[in-house]
């Protein structure tokens, strides 16, 4: 079956042994929503923040981010099929900057996997799809270290993250942010980082 990917420029492209092969696109807000709408506004998305969205809104919303130098979204694809949306983030740009005191080389991320389904769920497929992340943002990005902010909440996104070198930071309340373009409203965030050495030892 072809790729209906393979045309598409990736700012990032790896195989990882024992896994396959990573390729990070930047999300096209028109050809890729009718797929993102379906992950983000699944109840297993419910901590992503996008439930009871219209596909349109969620265009909206990627359409904007399209606009922004501080925030970006990327398709993260494995062998040719999507895998997770990837979106990175200054965090002195972004209200999680408020909850802990932002380090030159910082660089936020938000990790939405795809529905578990094929291979999805097998023994090393997170840490595998983990490990080309972590390449493209600290080594393809430059930067010395990852901030997460998952919902306390959401158990298994703060394990799987701890599992694979995350250091646990602390509960913070992330503030609400009410703008013309965006509204968030306050939430719990447990805080982890992974820097560069952690990642890659050295």
């Amino acid at each position: 079956m072809p790729d209906p990917y393979a045309a598409r420029p990736a700012v990032h492209e790896q195989r990882v042994d024992g896994f396959g092969r990573v390729r990070v696109l930047p999300v096209d807000p028109s050809a890729d929503v009718p797929l993102l709408h379906r992950w983000v506004s699944a109840e297993r998305a419910s901590f992503w923040g996008m439930n009871g969205l219209t596909e349109e809104q969620v265009a909206g919303i990627y359409a904007h981010m399209d606009t922004l130098d501080t925030h970006h979204a990327y398709l993260v694809l494995k062998d040719g099929a999507p895998a997770a949306l990837l979106q990175t983030y200054e965090p002195g740009a972004d209200r999680v900057g408020d909850c802990y005191p932002v380090r030159p080389g910082d660089i936020g991320v938000h990790l939405l996997l795809a529905p578990a389904d094929g291979g999805r769920g097998s023994s090393g497929w997170t840490g595998g799809l983990l490990r080309a992340v972590a390449t493209y943002v600290l080594v393809g990005l430059d930067r010395e270290r990852i901030v997460i902010d998952p919902d306390p909440a959401n158990e298994k996104a703060v394990a799987r993250f701890r599992k694979e070198g995350f250091e646990a930071g602390p509960v913070v309340v992330l503030p609400e942010v009410d703008l013309p373009d965006v509204y968030l409203p306050e939430k719990q965030a447990q805080l982890a980082f992974l820097s560069r050495e952690a990642a890659f030892g050295g």
